[in-house]
């Protein structure tokens, strides 16, 4: 009888068996953001395009029959043809050469600002909150007198009496990223005076752990996800100001070239020869709106409380 009664418990009311649920296996914290950013569809897109772009960009001087410096005689302010794809310039130069070097030249700077801007606040931000004190202030009055610099026409000034040369694009990232971090670190420090008072922080302190080695292992990777994002952004900050730069004459300088030098000298022409003007401005756009919209992916994904990113299962 009493075999009787549990067979027919574990049978539903039409008499068939009940079958128990299989458990779901949890995911990471890695699997859990990278499924957030993939229901992304523009960001998604976004990052494809980079992708593109990064290859166009390296894989430039293959693809097209022409380098970006040199002369066509027969070539001179020529509409696209079969010879030259997007057109030439007023030189003879190849436009497709041009905005590929460009695009080369812009991705450099952009990536290379981020790197710098982005690990500068984190250092900043991050030993001024920890640290306190007399360092807190001088880090604080620094950061309060950069802010305040005119940042554009003093990048103009040190850019125009540089030396020219294949390198000069160098002091060009080296001074983006020196006016870059600012409000990035404050940002960071705001965090980090939270994160300090943790269990795990004041633990690695009493057990003697020095403070560069407690800010690296403890403190930074807890607002891994805010530098991430900050540093996405910064590529496309980064981009549109040395294209600013360059536009204007100050950025990059020549025999190189860059998408904003390309749209400098677009610019004057732009009525009579478009094309000369067209795809360095289509490459901007496009690099830069693809970058935001990675960047607005991240933060989506990272953030657990964002609706954008859909349910976290």
């Amino acid at each position: 009888m009493g075999q009787n009664l549990l067979e027919v418990a574990d049978e539903s009311p039409l008499g068939t068996p009940v079958e128990e649920p299989t458990p779901t296996r949890r995911l990471t914290r890695s699997q859990l953001i990278l499924r957030r950013f993939l229901r992304n569809r523009s960001a998604v897109v976004g990052l494809a395009l980079i992708v593109v772009f990064v290859v166009l960009a390296l894989a430039g001087p293959y693809l097209s029959h022409w380098k970006y410096d040199q002369v066509d005689r027969f070539a001179f302010l020529k509409p696209p043809s079969d010879r030259h794809p997007l057109g030439s310039t007023q030189s003879g130069r190849d436009v497709l050469a041009l905005t590929l070097r460009g695009l080369r030249k812009s991705l450099l700077i952009g990536f290379f600002v981020a790197i710098l801007s982005t690990g500068t606040a984190a250092i900043v931000g991050s030993f001024a909150a920890y640290f306190g004190g007399w360092f807190e202030r001088v880090a604080l009055w620094v950061i309060d007198l950069l802010l305040v610099v005119p940042s554009f026409l003093l990048i103009a000034v040190l850019t125009t009496g540089a030396s020219k040369g294949p390198n000069s694009w160098l002091l060009l990232v080296v001074l983006l990223a020196a006016f870059g971090w600012m409000l990035s670190a404050r940002v960071v420090r705001s965090l980090t005076l939270s994160i300090k008072e943790r269990e795990y922080v004041q633990a690695a302190r009493f057990m003697g752990l020095g403070a560069p080695k407690t800010i690296v292992r403890h403190v930074l990777p807890n607002i891994s996800s805010l530098l991430i994002i900050d540093a996405t952004l910064n590529v496309s900050s980064a981009i549109l100001a040395e294209t600013g730069l360059s536009f204007f004459g100050f950025g990059v300088q020549p025999p190189d070239t860059s998408l904003g030098t390309l749209l400098g000298e677009g610019a004057r022409q732009v009525n009579s020869f478009p094309w000369l003007f067209t795809s360095p401005a289509v490459a901007v756009v496009a690099l830069v709106l693809c970058v935001n919209a990675v960047g607005d992916g991240l933060r989506d994904a990272l953030d657990p409380n964002s609706a954008s990113g859909g349910s976290a299962r």
